[in-house]
């Protein structure tokens, strides 16, 4: 609120200084509250902000759970020819991974992003992957429900906020706040929503599933899916089944990790080929990015 209020005043002149002194504190009261609603409304644009053309200072609030600061520069996407890459393959190669170091951006700035883009149908105009024309339904999965809900749900729709029926996200995450319908939760399992309705500028409705992978493979059976994006190394299993639900809508799958687990199943799937002969010691995956 004092943030709202402060980035109000830091933008005025002496004399707007000047004309507030002679607001009564009715107006005064007003004033605050637009001022409010303004930098709420800033704060659930996060998607259309990301990847500029040149480096920009971010001039909402924090979002996404304060991962984002007001003033903090969101760079330039020539900055960013990992992610520039990721997406572009989209348009050819059904399965993609995103195998790089911790901190580099693959969950918020890779998976979340594209996410983002495919449940609104909203993509820049300097997109050249995948694209789908309408609503699509997609699932999110982490390793546990825990880093589904701290992580995943957080980075794409933001804080959860009320109570009971009431219950909601606050829309400041990467999925932007016009679209982000009313959930559904998960039974026993505290703030996890079970589906997301996301609004798609056709006027229709994307639906997102939220998954864990300690449900185990039989909870990843079911009806095709547009989207699965898997945040964390899954089980070879897990990952099967994902291109199961993707084989009949001609889907695609992102994955999005660290291979901590070394030269596991899953990831000499993504090797070249000269590549797939296992080491006879772990795998150091220091300084790793791809």
């Amino acid at each position: 609120m004092i943030g709202a209020f402060g980035g109000l005043l830091a933008g005025m002149t002496d004399l707007d200084h000047a004309a507030m002194a002679q607001l009564s504190m009715e107006q005064m009261r007003e004033l605050f509250e637009l001022a409010q609603a303004a930098e709420k409304h800033e704060g659930r644009t996060l998607h259309a902000h990301l990847f500029p053309e040149k480096d920009t200072p971010w001039a909402g609030p924090p979002v996404i759970g304060g991962l984002i600061q007001r003033g903090q520069i969101l760079h330039a996407r020539h900055k960013y020819p990992k992610h520039m890459e990721f997406f572009e393959k989209g348009a050819k190669f059904r399965e993609r991974c995103f195998l790089a170091a911790n901190r580099v951006g693959k969950t918020l700035s890779g998976g979340g992003y594209e996410m983002a883009c495919h449940l609104t149908g909203q993509y820049p105009a300097w997109w050249k992957g995948r694209r789908f024309d309408g609503p699509i339904s997609a699932w999110v999965a982490g390793d546990t429900y825990k880093t589904t809900r701290d992580v995943l749900q957080l980075t794409l729709f933001g804080r959860t906020t009320g109570t009971g029926m009431g219950k909601r996200f606050d829309g400041q995450g990467i999925v932007p706040g016009w679209a982000v319908g009313k959930p559904t939760w998960q039974s026993g399992v505290s703030e996890v929503a079970d589906t997301v309705i996301v609004r798609h500028v056709t006027g229709g409705n994307s639906q997102l599933g939220m998954m864990s992978y300690d449900q185990g493979r039989t909870a990843f059976q079911g009806t095709g899916r547009h989207v699965i994006w898997l945040d964390e190394e899954p089980p070879a299993l897990i990952y099967d089944e994902c291109l199961m639900r993707t084989a009949t809508t001609n889907g695609i799958i992102m994955l999005t990790f660290t291979p901590l687990q070394g030269y596991s199943q899953v990831v000499m799937g993504f090797m070249p080929s000269e590549r797939q002969i296992l080491p006879a010691e772990p795998l150091d995956v220091t300084g790793w990015a791809a």
